[in-house]
């Protein structure tokens, strides 16, 4: 008996926090990239809809493969069932790890 996995990735995407679902979630062959497939959204069975689900339906729709930079994800997690994607306001507590890190030089 093969239990399928479900995944949420919670990542910053331009300055806001996307909090998605999907069934495949793998490091990419470019370098620095981690690849999400197969994205899971709950169907709408309820009378009030979020708008940010919505968003996130819409925004994914076409989208066979995506490509997150590493230094965007805030966490991943394997789950027993898919929960309802969102989007959520960075109030400025969270922020992506940088890139580019110059070491700071001493003077002797």
């Amino acid at each position: 008996m093969k239990i399928n996995s479900v995944y949420k990735i919670i990542f910053i995407q331009l300055g806001e926090i996307y909090e998605v679902f999907a069934k495949q979630i793998y490091q990419s062959e470019m370098y620095g990239f981690i690849e999400v497939e197969d994205y899971i959204f709950k169907k709408d069975k309820q009378l009030v809809v979020d708008p940010t689900s919505e968003k996130l339906k819409n925004e994914f729709s076409e989208v066979q493969r995506s490509y997150i930079p590493m230094n965007a994800i805030i966490r991943i997690d394997e789950v027993n069932e898919s929960g309802e994607s969102k989007i959520k306001k960075n109030k400025g507590q969270v922020s992506p790890f940088p890139l580019n890190i110059q070491p700071i030089n001493s003077k002797d």
